[in-house]
């Protein structure tokens, strides 16, 4: 299987050597040798006029741990070009860095769900090149977890935030470049788009299926199994619930210091969700929710890839904790991402229905429900927009 970034350096940086680069990249854009795209185009064998590099959230280094933290711009040592970042003053290039370049250079590992703040930097940055007469070229990769299974409700009217811009489904499918063509042609982005195809692709593969090194697309995404449970437990960012942050598991240990793990384990167990098992845990945040406290939660095993619904499994236990302690479960005040009104289990969920059902007694059932034929509606969408 080969990259979009191993295609481009070997032959197609080529093409842009005329043009000014800015590379929109993380800390996990990497080539099959472990090397950084900023150590390949840095070679002036090569010579590309890398005018700048940016960074979406937490940052080109990947060092900035939690939400909510900024990364500001600084000069690059080793390429004395700027880094500018995306998540910080501004979530739109600047006037400055759009002088600066002729053509956005898109590399980011993405982990395919719907809240990750990865696909709307690129798509800001896509409607800036609209906007200003630039290209963008997407150097693609594939989905981590996997290019067939979708999952979710499709994101409402009246709740786009930087979590969700569009209205796709939680779990998509589809690669960043495969996202890219959709923004653009079907949601009118409108952008000169070239998308630098993966080689040897097959969409049922996960990550592991291939030969490269594992490096986090993001400071809490430490492993795959992080990656398959996130479109589910990344609901819990709008509870008084940890979702694992400050410990080695995010988003495979959910828990809270009120809550017993045997009698919420053995409810998860009896509703026999396809491919999961809940194990009863105890763990203690560093930092983030529960900090220094003793949380009760459930551990997410997966025990079959293929069958395992995150999104299902996510809804299904936070109703569980909401029903099984009332009294101190509570719902995340804003601001989350830049939104000061809405409530942030809102705008992940993408509409207000599964809370308020939860709210009023009325229960998950009807949301659930509600989910197949978004996702039926989005995989028939999507289907014009798949490059593999």
């Amino acid at each position: 299987m080969e990259n979009g970034i191993t295609k481009f350096l070997k032959k197609d940086y080529r093409r842009f050597q005329k043009q000014r680069l800015g590379f929109l990249c993380h800390q996990a854009t990497l080539d099959t040798s472990l090397v950084h795209i900023r150590d390949r185009i840095s070679n002036p064998k090569m010579k590309l006029k890398v005018a700048c590099l940016i960074g979406p959230q937490h940052g080109v280094r990947g060092e900035k741990q939690d939400n909510m933290v900024e990364s500001d711009d600084f000069i690059d040592p080793k390429l004395g070009v700027p880094v500018y970042s995306l998540y910080g003053k501004t979530r739109q290039p600047t006037s400055k860095l759009l002088s600066e370049i002729d053509t956005f250079v898109v590399d980011l590992v993405d982990i395919g769900t719907r809240v990750y703040t990865f696909i709307y930097t690129m798509a800001n940055c896509m409607r800036a090149a609209k906007a200003n007469g630039k290209k963008v070229v997407i150097l693609d990769r594939p989905n981590l977890i996997g290019g067939l299974q979708v999952e979710g409700n499709a994101l409402e009217e009246g709740y786009t935030s930087f979590v969700g811009q569009f209205p796709i489904v939680m779990r998509h499918g589809m690669t960043i470049g495969e996202i890219a063509t959709l923004f653009n042609e079907h949601y009118g982005i409108g952008c000169e788009l070239e998308v630098i195809k993966l080689k040897g692709w097959q969409r049922p593969k996960y990550f592991d299926h291939y030969e490269d090194q594992w490096a986090n697309p993001s400071p809490n995404i430490p492993n795959l199994n992080s990656c398959i449970t996130f479109p589910g437990m990344v609901l819990f960012e709008g509870t008084n619930v940890s979702e694992g942050r400050g410990t080695t598991k995010p988003f495979e240990w959910i828990g809270a210091p009120y809550i017993e793990a045997d009698p919420l384990a053995q409810k998860m167990n009896s509703m026999k969700l396809p491919g999961v098992y809940f194990r009863p845990i105890y763990f203690q945040p560093t930092f983030h929710k529960g900090k220094d406290e003793v949380c009760g939660g459930v551990q997410i095993h997966i025990t079959d890839r293929a069958k395992f619904n995150a999104f299902q499994s996510g809804v299904r236990l936070l109703a569980t904790i909401r029903e099984m302690f009332p009294e101190k479960f509570a719902w995340k005040k804003p601001p989350y991402e830049y939104e000061f009104e809405k409530m942030p289990i809102d705008l992940i969920v993408g509409t207000p229905r599964l809370r308020e059902a939860l709210d009023t007694g009325a229960g998950y059932a009807a949301f659930e429900k509600s989910c197949a034929p978004d996702v039926a509606k989005f995989k028939k969408l999507r289907k014009d927009y798949l490059l593999y």
